[in-house]
């Protein structure tokens, strides 16, 4: 492990990391986050899921520096009295699984068609491509919208899970078309190449050739717009739960924490609602940072 990570730091990427101060700042917030959201049942000081320790007589209690505030809730409590600060650990790890899991989704999808377009070529990859272009020409919010709205309609009384699996999914459809545009666009230069003709000529499948030699040739873009699409996925995300169709009520995204204290903003309970965007902000920003860095490290052109 050791050996790796030294190899790491002295490679290309690595140096270019190691002079970057931006980079380095923004990988410390996105490990805090990550660390925090992992570990939130030993990190956070209370658990915003317990029903049974929640105390209604401590609602809407200001930050522990204000005259009404305690050190028991050091960035005060939202009008159920849970813990602002824990509901931004466990929000931020509902926030950081749903952003992941559905980008991971989306690059599978995209990934996948973009190869075939790209490498088969003729009708599918004219049907492919119109398909993305009729994709496009929705705006992604409102399909994700109407996907998490219509899902929640079909299953009303549907478990938790079920009503993450149906945002997940409302996210992932309006992912995957940037991944395929993109692998299709690489394939196509690099299919023509000398080694693929060759491995043509030695009589290796096109199956195996998509697989072994195309694709870790066209992941590089890949990874860059995947880390970018992570703080789009948290984003709509939180404006899904914001609008009321994203996460269930009772799961303390910061979507939903959001759009709780925008209720209380203009009645002077402004920590309900601030705490949560700040954090959406520096979680999304830290995100960008990293992807607009593996962008310039990846780009031999900067070197």
């Amino acid at each position: 492990m050791k050996k790796a990570l030294a190899r790491w730091l002295d490679s290309d990427v690595g140096h270019s990391f190691r002079t970057s101060p931006v980079a380095m700042l923004a990988a410390a917030i996105a490990f805090v986050c990550v660390f925090c959201s992992v570990f939130a049942g030993w990190v956070s000081p209370h658990n915003p899921f317990d029903l049974a320790a929640l105390e209604l007589g401590d609602a809407r209690l200001p930050p522990a520096w204000q005259a009404e505030g305690t050190t028991k809730y050091l960035l005060g409590t939202d009008d159920q009295g849970r813990d602002i600060l824990s509901a931004l650990i466990y929000g931020a790890r509902i926030s950081l699984v749903v952003g992941l899991v559905s980008v991971a989704l989306s690059v599978l999808v995209g990934v996948t068609l973009g190869l075939l377009a790209g490498f088969w070529g003729g009708w599918l990859d004219g049907f492919l491509m119109r398909l993305c272009d009729v994709m496009l020409s929705f705006p992604p919010i409102l399909v994700a919208l109407l996907i998490a709205g219509v899902g929640r309609a079909l299953f009303p009384d549907a478990h938790d899970s079920v009503a993450f699996g149906v945002l997940i999914l409302s996210i992932s459809l309006t992912g995957w078309v940037q991944y395929a545009r993109t692998v299709r666009g690489s394939t196509l230069v690099e299919r023509n190449k000398e080694y693929v003709q060759a491995a043509r000529v030695t009589g290796v499948s096109p199956w195996r050739i998509m697989r072994r030699h195309v694709l870790p040739n066209v992941l590089g873009p890949v990874l860059v717009l995947a880390t970018i699409q992570v703080a789009t996925a948290i984003i709509t995300e939180a404006t899904l739960s914001f609008l009321g169709v994203g996460v269930p009520p009772t799961s303390p995204s910061l979507g939903t924490l959001i759009r709780v204290g925008n209720d209380y903003l203009f009645s002077g309970e402004w920590w309900i609602t601030v705490f949560p965007g700040v954090m959406l902000i520096l979680i999304a920003l830290s995100v960008n940072l990293l992807g607009d860095w593996l962008r310039d490290a990846l780009n031999p052109r900067l070197r």
